[in-house]
């Protein structure tokens, strides 16, 4: 059996390590994930509700085009139920705009550290992957800019960036897509847009009626805490929506996620709830940071990348074996680590954990 060349050397995704798998290896009882900017506080309960409403018609398929759903979304977003593609999570809707938009020979861009199902889609469609270096862990959108050629089919752009947590402004954004070639589709990813406070973040909705050539990605997985669950959706043109529709595949989102993710985007006091709870926690992070003599990235997501000023991988393992999973073995910052915002308690055990790993690792280097 030959598989296709592109996807031979093909890394596979590692998702943040499981609590079962970190208790069994290393026999411990309590164990906190601070790994996949999951939700602490869970999900919405009208959204726990719509699922058991859900139980009896089990046996029934979904309704592929979420109709009822997309209703909702633009109602609540203020665009057209045409406007709208649902995926198993916003990274279908990347795997999907590959398969509609990208051949071998394309190029696409992105940022050199960012969401890497960009570039994994990307090289399964035997595409080439510009990779353009973060500034200060920021999108460098002039540096994207330079490297537009007539093979160029993609930017990706996600804001807030994952992993490192940066946010580019409404005034970069938008002049970023004032010379991006029309024919050029940008990609701006969303995920974490909610828990944003900075009042120079730009919503990628406002800016749709002005760029045919911009979808933005939004999901339920993060503050909406249905990951569980898988499903996003890409907002864009009609045509541009049209075409991904084409490729997409029957049935992707289940009926328990269009249910519940219709009744969690009718709870939007859980969302306020949980993004101030958000801001408080990485506003207890980052003093604790300073106090212990690191510094980190800017934080505008549920997440924080912080700089340990030793080997990465090493606190890492340090941190799991005392209960503490966060996420490291980021390639161009090895001495990073990234942390998800958990609830206070959490994040006071982190904060514990990680200060007495870096006591230990210490007093190793002084023997």
């Amino acid at each position: 059996m030959q598989p296709k060349s592109s996807i031979v050397n093909l890394p596979v995704y590692q998702p943040g390590k499981p609590i079962e798998d970190v208790k069994r290896e290393l026999g411990l009882t309590e164990v906190i994930k601070l790994a996949s900017n999951e939700n602490p506080f869970g999900s919405s309960e009208k959204a726990k509700q719509a699922i058991l409403n859900e139980l009896q018609n089990m046996s029934i398929y979904p309704d592929g085009a979420s109709v009822e759903l997309a209703n909702a979304i633009a109602k609540h977003h203020h665009v057209n139920a045409n406007q709208i593609v649902f995926g198993a999570g916003s990274d279908e809707i990347i795997l999907m705009i590959t398969r509609a938009f990208i051949v071998a020979g394309d190029e696409t861009i992105m940022a050199d550290q960012t969401f890497p199902q960009y570039k994994h889609n990307t090289d399964i469609e035997g595409a080439v992957c510009v990779q353009v270096p973060l500034v200060d862990g920021k999108h460098d959108l002039p540096g994207m800019l330079a490297r537009i050629t007539e093979k160029t089919k993609v930017i990706w752009v996600c804001n807030p960036n994952n992993p490192t947590g940066t946010i580019v402004s409404k005034d970069e954004l938008v002049a970023f897509l004032d010379q991006v070639p029309k024919h050029v589709l940008v990609v701006l990813d969303e995920a974490y847009c909610e828990y944003v406070k900075d009042p120079s973040f730009p919503d990628g909705l406002t800016l749709l009626p002005h760029y045919n050539n911009l979808i933005t990605l939004r999901t339920f997985s993060k503050i909406y805490g249905l990951a569980s669950l898988r499903i996003g959706y890409g907002i864009g043109d009609p045509a541009v929506i049209k075409l991904i529709n084409q490729v997409r595949e029957p049935f992707n989102t289940s009926r328990m996620a269009q249910a519940a993710a219709l009744a969690a985007i009718d709870d939007q006091e859980f969302i306020d709830k949980c993004r101030e709870a958000n801001a408080a926690g990485i506003q207890y992070l980052e003093r604790e940071f300073t106090r212990l003599g690191l510094t980190s990235f800017p934080a505008h997501g549920n997440f924080v990348m912080f700089d340990t000023k030793r080997d990465a991988a090493a606190v890492f393992n340090e941190l799991m074996r005392k209960g503490v999973i966060t996420r490291a073995g980021h390639k161009l910052y090895p001495t990073y680590i990234r942390v998800t915002v958990g609830s206070q308690a959490e994040n006071t055990k982190f904060i514990q954990a990680l200060e007495a790993v870096l006591k230990e690792v210490a007093a190793e280097v002084v023997r």
